[in-house]
This record gives C-alpha cells, structure tokens and sequence, in this order.
C-alpha cells in the first residue's frame, strides 16, 4: 500500500511530490521522505510518522531540484524510522521501492563482502547499493539499473534518480504496479494513475520485466528481454479533485452517500433499462456461461465476501455450481479445474497480488478468466479475458463501501445473464429482477434518509463489549464482511 511519485520537471519539485503524497495518504503509511537533484547532488528529507513531519523538515531545510522522488512507506523490513525510510541513497543513486526483495539478504552479504556499508535494516537500501555497485564497474544509470533488476527476486516497484543526471528519472516494475504519466514539458513515475492525477491525466502502465527510462520529458520503455516497447497511453478517469471529502466528516461517509449514484452508473452498464433486460458488452460472454461446466470465483478480503454472496445467485439463478477461494489458497492448493469452465476474479483496486497470480494460473490452466475491477487500467483488467467494470470511483475509506456494493452490483447482473443463458429464467423472470435492481439506488436513498437513527444506533453499539453478526444465505458472507 505504499506510494511513489517522480517528477522530472522544470520547477522545483518537493512540494508538488508532497502535495501528491497527501493525496496518497488514505492508503496508510508510517514514514515518508523525499529526495532530489540539488545542483546535480542527491539531497534528502525523511521522516517517521505523518506528513506533516516531513513537511516540517521541509519548512526548516527547504529542498530545491527539478527532479525528484518521493515515497509513503509501510514498514515491512526494518521499523518505522527515519533511517529506515525512504528514499535510500548512496552518494551516487537514490531509490524509493513497493513490495519486498525476497533475495536481500544474500544480496547485502555480496555487497558487504565487496565494502558496502549499510545504515538501515530495509531490502530497499540494497537496491541502491547495488546499483551503486553496477555505477562503479562502468556502467551508465540505464546499465546499472537494468543489471540491478536482473538480480532481484520478488515483487516490486522502483523509482530511481541518480547524481549528476538532471531530467532522469527510472523506473522499473515486477508484481507491484507503476505508472509513467505523460505532461506537456515533464513526465512522472507513479504507483498508480491516482498517485499522478495532479499532474496529468495521460497515462501508460508498466508490464512486468519493464524498465522505464524518463529523460525530461521524453520516456522510453524496454521489456524484460531488453527490447523498445510501446505501453499505450490512456487517458485516466483519475483526478486529483476525487480526494476531497466533499462537506462530509470522513471519506467513508461520503462514499456511503455516493452509493445511490455509484451503483446507478454501474447498472447502466450491465442492464438495459428499456426491457428491461441484462446487456453485456462482450458477446462471448453468454456462449460461455451456457457453456460452462463450472464457475470458480476467487478473490481477497472484502471482495471475497461479494464473490460469497454472488455464488449463492449463480447457482439458485443459473444452477451454475461455483467453487469460491480466498485467492491466496487458490494459487497454493493445485485446483483441478473443468474444461470449459469459467473463472471469475473480483478486486476494487486490480492490482490485488494474489487474485492477480491466481488469475495467471487459471489462465494457464485453459479457464476462461473474467474480472470485476473498479480500475479499468489495472494490471488484472489487462491480463483478464473478460473485463466487467463497476463505477465505484476511488474509494478512500479503509473500510469497505461503495466498492463492495459496486461489485454486489456487477454480480447479481452477471447471475442474471448466467440464468438466461443457460435457460433457467424465462423472459419474464429476467424482466422481474431487472427491474428489481433497477430500484436499488431508491432503496439506498431512502434507507439513507434514517442516517440519525443509524448514529444513534452507532452510539448504543459502540458501548457493547461484544458484537454478533448473524446471517444466512445471501446474508451470511454480509455477516461476514460486518
């Protein structure tokens, strides 16, 4: 969940790197820090806890440089601290990392052999060293930081800058997402389109195995075997003004009021509202539900709990047997799947590391892979088969809103077209329900105008020392997510 910007600009860049890191604040985090290109030097600002402490150590030693990286760390190898935080440097390189080097501590001991001396506890200060190590034998930034990656094992995403080499920027991206965003005088790494919406709108995703090289405003991508590659460019949906609160009191009370209109948009899309009747957007689709022998859903935290609910309306809709993993077991279990069969991957974000590996393996395996995912750009909407969009928008709230109900959403339209194609619901049937999700966000409107009772109610609750859950059916996994 941590975050990356890079700017290689014509301005000075610390404060607009900060400004992108507030924004990137709903995703949690426990330290960040930012470095940049002083008159060809690499100068740093870190520090534990919130922004607002680095932003005070930017107030006391301000950072000038047009080039520039800047990083929201969750601790995962070394404690929250200011050493421990990114970025990490040497003299000669500076790099800000997402996800883990599984691989670090042989490398360390390599470089330590060789003279390295490290002052943190993190895998991320190796990637600087090693790239450092690369630098000293000869090699140039683009040289080094290829031959650095070729050595990592694991998942990661790398944004780099480098002493004396103003406008350069790299980057580089293996199971963790990266973005190049494209300005008109400057271009950007980020961990995401979100993470460069205050910047531009224009957007290209790196693929596993990609290096990024951005020279000012000019970029050049190459793929894992070295060779130029083209990454389209997208225009993003994402902008900066989405992460306001809106006059609400916190994120998750505007997304609960944004479900009416969040969950219309998403209906729009799967069900004509003339028949009405379920549209889908891929005619595939149809001719392999009917010809489906069995639907496995797989998914992580919240979005499984919406798979747990969409199994119980496929199968009494479409008599269509589901089989539902917590995709981190799927991939780890050797599943036996039928030929013909269906499988379905939700994730909000797209970009989910296990549903996105279970997905490559039921790939492998000859399913045919659909996804439910709320950004169309990610990596599990572009290695799917099918995609099934839903129109949540960001969901900033940790816990859980609109996005499930989104998904809640896709999925009953999906159970829908299941039954229809496998003729178990007659014309009929189909306009019944159809028109029964149709009313969804006038339900929620109305049961939104009790908000009052709810409060109360909410202050009552929180006095309780236990809470029960209690559901069945369709109602159980809602337990569940409670």
């Amino acid at each position: 969940m941590c975050g990356i910007v890079g700017i290689a600009g014509t301005k000075d860049c610390a404060p607009v790197i900060l400004d992108a890191l507030k924004r990137l604040e709903y995703r949690g985090y426990d330290s960040a820090g930012i470095a940049t290109l002083v008159d060809g030097r690499i100068e740093r600002r870190r520090a534990p806890g919130k922004l607002v402490k680095l932003g005070e150590a930017l107030a006391k030693h301000p950072l000038a440089g047009h080039t520039g990286i800047g990083h929201t760390r969750w601790a995962t190898h070394g404690k929250p601290s200011e050493i421990n935080a990114h970025p990490h440097a040497s003299a000669r390189v500076a790099v800000v990392h997402n996800g883990i080097i599984e691989n670090f501590r042989e490398l360390r001991a390599e470089l330590a052999a060789k003279g390295h001396k490290f002052e943190s506890e993190t895998d991320t200060e190796v990637c600087a060293h090693l790239v450092t190590d690369y630098l000293d034998q000869g090699k140039t930034p683009e040289e080094a930081a290829k031959a650095a990656v070729k050595r990592l094992t694991g998942a990661y995403a790398l944004a780099m800058i480098f002493k004396g080499e103003e406008g350069l920027l790299i980057g580089a991206r293996m199971g963790s997402p990266l973005a190049v965003g494209y300005g008109k005088h400057e271009a950007y790494l980020g961990s995401d389109a979100f993470a460069l919406a205050p910047f531009t709108n224009r957007v290209a995703y790196l693929d596993d195995g990609d290096v990024a090289v951005v020279r000012g405003s000019e970029v050049a991508i190459f793929n894992a075997v070295g060779r130029r590659a083209n990454r389209e460019i997208k225009i993003t949906s994402a902008t900066a003004g989405l992460v306001d609160k809106a006059g609400h009191r916190h994120f998750m009370a505007k997304e609960i009021h944004e479900q009416p209109e969040v969950i219309a948009h998403t209906l729009a899309h799967y069900v004509d509202a003339t028949g009405p009747s379920v549209h889908l957007a891929d005619a595939k689709l149809e001719k392999a539900f009917a010809a489906a022998s069995r639907l496995t859903i797989s998914a992580c935290g919240t979005a499984y709990y919406a798979g747990l609910v969409g199994k119980y309306w496929f199968e009494k809709l479409a008599r269509l047997p589901v089989e539902i993993d917590v995709a981190s077991e799927l991939r780890y279990r050797e599943p036996v799947y039928p030929k013909d069969g269906l499988a379905l991957f939700v994730s909000q974000s797209g970009e989910t590391a296990d549903t996105l590996a279970a997905l490559r393996d039921a790939k492998a395996q000859g399913q045919t892979t659909l996804a439910i995912v709320n950004v169309p750009e990610s990596s599990i909407a572009r290695e799917a088969d099918i995609v099934l969009p839903t129109f949540a928008g960001p969901e900033i709230g940790v816990a859980s809103t609109k996005a499930f109900t989104c998904q809640l959403a896709a999925l009953a339209s999906l159970a829908v077209a299941a039954a229809r194609a496998r003729n178990t619901l007659d014309a009929a049937g189909e306009k019944k329900l159809c028109a029964a999700l149709l009313e969804t966000p006038r339900h929620i409107v109305e049961f939104l105008k009790q908000e009052p009772k709810f409060d109360a109610l909410g202050q009552d609750v929180a006095k309780a020392r236990d809470v029960l859950y209690l559901g069945r059916g369709p109602s159980y996994p809602l337990a569940l997510e409670g």
